[in-house]
C-alpha cells in the first residue's frame, strides 16, 4: 500500500482512535473480570469491519482482516492492574479523558493503547481492501495480568490456533523490540522447631533460617550474569515476600514462607534457577526447606478453569530475522527512517508465544513502559496514529520477504 495512503488514514482517524482508547477506558477491566470490555471491543471490531470475530473459550476476542493462507498476529492484553490508591490520581483512573494530545487512564498505555491502533489498522486494511497472503489476525487477550502468555497457551494448544508471525502491542515507546528476560516466581518453605519464647534455645527457629535464606537470596542475585551478546541483560532475583508464623505470639516460630520473582536471560530456565536457590540456601546453612514453583489457577470470566505454572520463557529473534527486518522496513518506508531496535524490560505474552511456542514475535507498541502500573497512566494520541499507520503497513512488507 502507498505509504500516503496509509498515514493519510491514520491521520484521519487520529481521533477515532483516541476515542476508542477512552471508551476501553472507561469499561474497568481487570484479570478475570473482562466481560463488558470484550463485548465492547466486539462491537468496535464489528464496526471496523473485521471478519470472523469470535470469543475464544478462556474469554480472548479475535476478528481478522485477508484471507491469505499465512496468519500474522497482533496481540493486545485488555485487561488492567488495579488502580491503587486513588488520591495519587490527578484524573479520575476511569475517565478515559483525551486532552491536550494525550489520553488519561488506567490501560491508556499498558495495553489498550495498542488494541485501539489495531482496531485502527484494521480498518485501514479493510477499506483499502487487503487481499494478500496473510490472514491478519487482531487478538485481544484476557489474563495477562495474572499469568503472562496464558492466553496464548490456550490458544495454541487448545484452540489449535497457530500463527506463522505475531507482534506484541504492549507499550514500546514506538520503536521495535525483538525480545525480552522471561521470568518465574518461586516459592520457598522453611520448617522450624518451636517452643516457649522465654527458652528460645529449646526451639528452632523458622525466622532466623528464612532470614538467612533472604540474604543467601539476594548474594545470588549479585552473582547472576548477563546472556552472551549482553542483548537481554543480566538476570536477576529478588525476595518479594516473606511470612513467618508459629503457634503463638509468644513461640518460636515453626514455619517460614519465602516468595521470590526471578528474572531470566538467555539461557536461563526454570530447572536451573530452582536449583541455584536450592544451593544458596544449602551454603548459607539453611535446613529442612522445599523450593518449589507454584500454578495459576484462576478461572476465567467464561468460568473455563485453565492452569499452567508460573514459569514464562525468555525469548528473543535475531536482529537480520525476517519478521524483525520486515518491521524496521515498514517503518523506515513510512516515516524515512529506521527505528530503534530495542528490548522491553518487563514481560509480555510473548513469553507464550515466542518463548514456549517458538513462534517469531516482534514489539511495536503506543505509550512508554514507565507508565505501566502507574498512577495518572497516560498515552499520546500522536504514538496512537503512529502505530495504526505501521499494523497497516507491515503485512506489505513482510510479504515481500516470505
Amino acid at each position: 500500500m502507498d505509504k500516503t495512503v496509509v498515514l493519510g488514514k491514520a491521520k484521519a482517524y487520529r481521533d477515532y482512535t483516541a476515542r476508542n482508547l477512552g471508551a476501553m477506558i472507561q469499561v474497568p477491566g481487570y484479570s478475570t473480570t473482562e466481560k463488558e470490555r470484550v463485548l465492547l471491543l466486539k462491537k468496535l471490531c464489528e464496526e471496523a469491519g473485521m471478519e470472523d470475530v469470535h470469543i475464544d473459550g478462556l474469554g480472548s476476542l479475535l476478528g481478522r482482516v485477508g484471507n491469505g493462507p499465512k496468519k500474522l498476529i497482533f496481540d493486545a492484553h485488555i485487561d488492567t492492574v488495579g488502580v491503587g490508591d486513588p488520591s495519587q490520581w490527578k484524573t479520575p483512573p476511569h475517565s478515559g479523558i483525551v486532552k491536550d494530545g494525550l489520553v488519561h487512564g488506567r490501560g491508556a498505555t499498558d495495553q489498550l493503547g495498542g488494541a485501539a491502533s489495531m482496531i485502527t489498522a484494521a480498518r485501514i486494511l479493510k477499506e483499502s481492501n487487503y487481499a494478500g497472503r496473510f490472514s491478519v489476525w487482531f487478538a485481544f487477550t484476557v489474563l495477562e495480568e495474572d499469568c503472562d502468555g496464558l492466553c496464548w497457551k490456550y490458544l495454541i494448544e487448545e484452540e489449535k490456533f497457530v500463527p506463522d508471525f505475531a507482534v506484541s502491542t504492549e507499550p514500546t515507546s514506538c520503536r521495535l523490540y525483538r525480545g525480552h528476560r522471561g521470568r518465574m516466581e518461586i516459592q520457598i518453605d522453611i520448617k522450624g522447631i518451636s517452643c516457649h519464647g522465654s527458652a528460645p534455645e529449646r526451639g528452632d527457629s523458622a525466622a532466623y533460617k528464612a532470614a538467612r535464606a533472604a540474604l543467601s537470596i539476594e548474594k545470588l542475585n549479585e552473582a547472576l550474569k548477563p546472556d552472551d551478546d549482553n542483548f537481554l541483560g543480566k538476570g536477576t532475583i529478588t525476595v518479594s515476600q516473606i511470612r513467618v508464623h508459629g503457634p503463638s505470639q509468644c513461640a518460636v516460630p515453626d514455619q517460614a514462607m519465602l516468595y521470590c520473582d526471578r528474572r531470566l536471560t538467555w539461557g536461563e530456565d526454570d530447572v536451573l534457577a530452582i536449583a541455584q536457590v536450592e544451593k544458596a540456601l544449602a551454603d548459607a546453612g539453611v535446613k529442612d526447606f522445599t523450593v518449589k514453583m507454584p500454578e495459576y489457577a484462576q478461572p476465567a470470566y467464561t468460568g473455563t478453569l485453565y492452569t499452567q505454572e508460573l514459569y514464562f520463557p525468555t525469548w528473543k529473534i535475531p536482529a537480520d530475522h525476517v519478521l524483525v527486518e520486515s518491521g524496521v522496513d515498514a517503518y523506515r518506508g513510512l516515516y524515512g527512517k529506521a527505528p530503534v531496535v530495542d528490548k522491553w524490560t518487563f514481560s509480555t505474552n510473548c513469553v507464550s508465544i515466542c518463548g514456549r511456542h517458538k513462534i517469531p514475535c516482534i514489539g511495536f507498541g503506543p505509550g512508554d513502559e514507565n507508565q505501566a502500573h502507574a498512577p495518572n497512566e497516560v498515552n499520546r494520541v500522536d504514538d496512537l496514529e503512529i502505530c495504526a499507520a505501521f499494523y497497516a503497513s507491515l503485512p506489505y512488507s513482510l510479504e515481500k520477504r516470505v
